[in-house]
């Protein structure tokens, strides 16, 4: 790398390090000092990015951030989505910040799983209050229980469409089950199924169901015809019991 700076290349996988790091060095050529941080979160920061199937999620801490940054970084990002390489989160340490209260789950799981390859490690200071976390679950299990009724109204006739809304919901509530866990002083597992099987047994859910949906969604069950809707209402039942639960908490 002719840019100066960059750091923990070893840390990748070969096709992640092949794909993100010309980009990251053309970002850093054409932002130069107003670049404070840029870190990797997500499946290639974990080890488990998929050739095809994953993409490559960053983030660019800038002093400042004006229109005319989004503008000389167009092309770059263009590029980089064909390559599948995510456009970037573009903040400020100001932003992130103030933001804590507002995005607790975000910027904890990228605290917990990024890794530096530029400049300061902002996130491994910052600090996410508990209440706040307690109350964005809390929020997006009682909102996700007033859509999975309305969706079922709307598709609840069609087979295909109640099972991409089980499998669609459970997917967003993840991170939530994830947070849950961390509330509680437990280290989350790492994996999905690891996840719903210790969120199920510490708050008393029916953990087979969800792990029946989180299946079928990664091909390894089928929802068979005729049970969609004992899962729609399991689903809401249990989603019901756990938000009452996080209320308390």
């Amino acid at each position: 790398m002719s840019v100066s700076g960059i750091i923990n290349i070893e840390k990748f996988q070969p096709e992640v390090k092949m794909k993100f790091f010309p980009y990251l060095e053309t970002m850093l050529e054409t932002h130069g000092d107003n670049v404070i941080s840029v870190f990797v979160y997500g499946s290639a920061a974990a080890g488990s990015y998929i050739k095809g199937v994953s993409d490559i999620n960053s983030a660019i801490v800038f002093r400042e951030l004006k229109f005319p940054v989004l503008k000389k970084s167009l092309k770059i990002v263009s590029k980089g989505i064909s390559d599948s390489v995510s456009a970037p989160l573009f903040l400020t340490r100001e932003y992130i910040s103030s933001s804590l209260d507002v995005f607790p789950i975000e910027f904890t799981d990228m605290k917990e799983n990024h890794i530096l390859v530029y400049g300061e490690d902002i996130l491994s200071g910052i600090t996410v209050k508990g209440e706040h976390t307690r109350l964005f679950c809390e929020q997006q299990l009682k909102g996700k229980l007033v859509r999975i009724r309305e969706a079922y109204l709307e598709v609840g006739l069609s087979r295909k469409g109640m099972v991409s809304l089980l499998k669609e919901s459970l997917s967003s509530l993840i991170p939530v089950f994830r947070n849950l866990i961390r509330l509680t002083g437990e280290v989350p597992p790492l994996d999905k199924s690891g996840i719903i099987e210790r969120m199920s047994v510490i708050f008393g859910l029916d953990g087979e169901m969800f792990l029946h949906i989180h299946r079928s969604s990664a091909k390894q069950e089928k929802i068979v015809s005729g049970e969609e809707d004992g899962l729609v209402d399991s689903f809401i039942s249990e989603v019901e019991k756990l938000s009452i639960a996080v209320d308390r908490l």
